[in-house]
């Protein structure tokens, strides 16, 4: 039996243009070609889809949990499977779960099941994002202080050492507590810089991209604000070309305004993506849970601790999709790219992720007219459909 297999019945979307009448073929758990309806090989195996949208799948880099498991309570093997299966759910075919600031020996434990979701081959995982422990306590947000701390040459260690067994990582810094030589060490790893819970200013956040960072974590919230004399962190990421920026569309994180003048602002080719910042609540009903020892609320849209500040975001990545095209007004596809795309080339993956091209890893989302996830695949695979 031939392993090709046919999509048909379903607008197609590749990440640029849009298909009618035509067929996603994909094998062995790559893209092939999009080809018109009747130009389908005979060997191939149809599956039909009864109307609706084919488009990429969704790459989600700061996921700190979801189907009632969060990384730092669960670092394991099992968490970071039930991570991936829940946000899959929603659309998500890639993601990095995103361990919030912790302790060496839990930020080891959470390596160590990285690096088994990769010997496992656990669907949807794209590799790891720690956020933090090196941040700024000025812009700590919803980050435990007491476990705040600059760099030691032990950490870099550590992070050679899990770059050189995990396929991506992520670590998020302030650009005032890791200077840049230590950036330069960090990024000499392979693991990508971003920075974030920063009160940088826009000459010390230059600095830092000099040495070597790329990205931003979650523009806007838990950095230095664009001010009319200091630009700070938000004002150097929408400055700079070069740079990427995560955002949480949620429409409580950051202002509609807001998002609409970043979105003009921001020069490329670096991009603005979308971020969901989930926690373990996403895909349960349950309204609280607890980090570090602190019980965050689940209330109106928002997860909060106690005093108030957002801790995470109660979002899925179809919701913000959903948040950028309605309450902002992008174009539908430009929205796609924000959640497929642009990640996808904040990551240096984009040879195979993010689009539909031939050569992609088949990874795509079957959307509802109405844009509800009505099936998920992942390599070619569907891990999920709605009942």
């Amino acid at each position: 039996m031939s392993a090709l297999t046919a999509i048909t019945g379903a607008r197609i979307f590749d990440g640029q243009d849009w298909f009618e009448d035509a067929a996603l073929l994909f094998e062995f758990g790559q893209v092939t070609a999009i080809t018109r309806a009747p130009d389908i090989p005979p060997e191939a195996q149809t599956v039909h889809f009864d109307g609706g949208f084919l488009v990429p799948g969704f790459i989600d880099l700061q996921v700190n949990g979801g189907g009632g498991a969060l990384l730092n309570e669960r670092p394991t093997l099992d968490g970071i499977r039930t991570i991936c299966a829940a946000h899959a759910r929603f659309g998500t075919t890639a993601l990095l779960p995103t361990l919030i600031t912790d302790t060496p020996a839990v930020t080891g434990r959470a390596i160590a099941a990285g690096i088994a979701a990769v010997d496992a081959r656990v669907p949807g995982f794209l590799g790891l994002h720690l956020e933090g422990p090196h941040l700024s306590l000025a812009r700590k947000g919803a980050h435990d202080p007491a476990l705040i701390r600059p760099v030691e040459p032990s950490d870099i260690a550590r992070l050679a050492a899990a770059r050189a067994a995990l396929p991506n990582l992520v670590l998020t810094v302030a650009a005032e507590t890791v200077p840049p030589a230590q950036i330069a060490e960090i990024v000499r790893t392979g693991t990508i810089v971003s920075i974030g819970h920063s009160d940088a200013t826009m000459k010390t956040f230059a600095a830092a991209v000099a040495a070597g960072a790329t990205m931003a974590t979650h523009l806007f919230n838990a950095m230095s604000q664009l001010g009319n004399r200091e630009p700070g962190v938000v004002g150097a990421v929408l400055d700079n070309g070069a740079l990427f920026a995560g955002l949480i569309a949620d429409g409580i994180h950051v202002d509609p305004a807001a998002i609409a003048i970043a979105l003009r602002a921001k020069t490329g080719p670096g991009r603005i993506f979308l971020v969901t910042d989930a926690m373990s609540l996403t895909g349960t009903d349950a309204t609280s849970l607890t980090l570090n020892g602190r019980q965050i609320i689940r209330a109106d849209g928002a997860l909060r601790l106690a005093d108030g500040t957002l801790a995470g975001a109660d979002l899925t990545m179809i919701d913000a999709i959903g948040y950028m095209h309605r309450a902002i007004g992008l174009d539908f596809d430009e929205a796609i790219r924000m959640a497929s795309l642009y990640p996808a080339q904040a990551m240096r993956i984009d040879a195979t992720h993010g689009h539909l091209r031939a050569g992609a890893v088949a990874d795509f989302v079957h959307l509802s007219p109405d844009h509800a996830v009505l099936s998920t695949w992942i390599a070619g695979t569907q891990v999920f459909a709605a009942s």
